[in-house]
């Protein structure tokens, strides 16, 4: 279903892939949007359990295409560096693919945004579940679930490791 890498010699190994997603905190989330446009919006994440967890106001463009259509993809880019006198670039990215939904349990949307505020907020608990608490009402949660992952990058990168 999904395509193998033409580049493999470049592929990241699935650890790898993960350790990219959990260091870096951003990202492009792709989604179908109005129209048939696609829709790519940068997201906080975090990722947890073959999962990436987002949270999102509870309406608006970005819930519309979710529910209208449950398919998404998820970029980070974990390094680029321009290489002017080679006319090219290093880097290294990842790419997830998956079923992405609106949590709905109220004890799953607990466990999300916890997860969530941990890796942004790691030494202020407390004060992460008093905002929660805070904003509650408005808070929603989404979970895409991981089903096909790659990551790839620059040959330059690959040959340093194996110098």
């Amino acid at each position: 279903m999904f395509r193998e890498m033409r580049r493999i010699k470049q592929e990241l190994t699935q650890k790898e892939n993960i350790e990219v997603l959990n260091r870096k905190t951003s990202g492009v989330l792709a989604l179908m949007g109005d129209e048939g446009y696609p829709y790519a919006v940068p997201l906080n994440y975090v990722y947890y359990d073959n999962k990436i967890y987002f949270h999102a106001a509870k309406s608006g463009h970005k819930i519309d295409a979710v529910r209208k259509h449950g398919k998404a993809s998820f970029c980070v880019i974990d390094y680029e560096q321009i290489v002017p006198k080679e006319y090219t670039a290093y880097y290294r990215s990842v790419i997830a693919f998956g079923e992405i939904h609106v949590i709905e349990d109220e004890k799953e949307i607990q466990s999300a945004i916890e997860i969530l505020a941990a890796k942004f907020m790691p030494k202020d608990r407390e004060g992460c579940l008093q905002e929660i608490e805070r904003a509650w009402g408005r808070l929603c949660m989404l979970e895409l679930s991981i089903e096909h992952m790659t990551g790839k990058e620059a040959i330059e990168l690959v040959r340093e490791k194996s110098l």
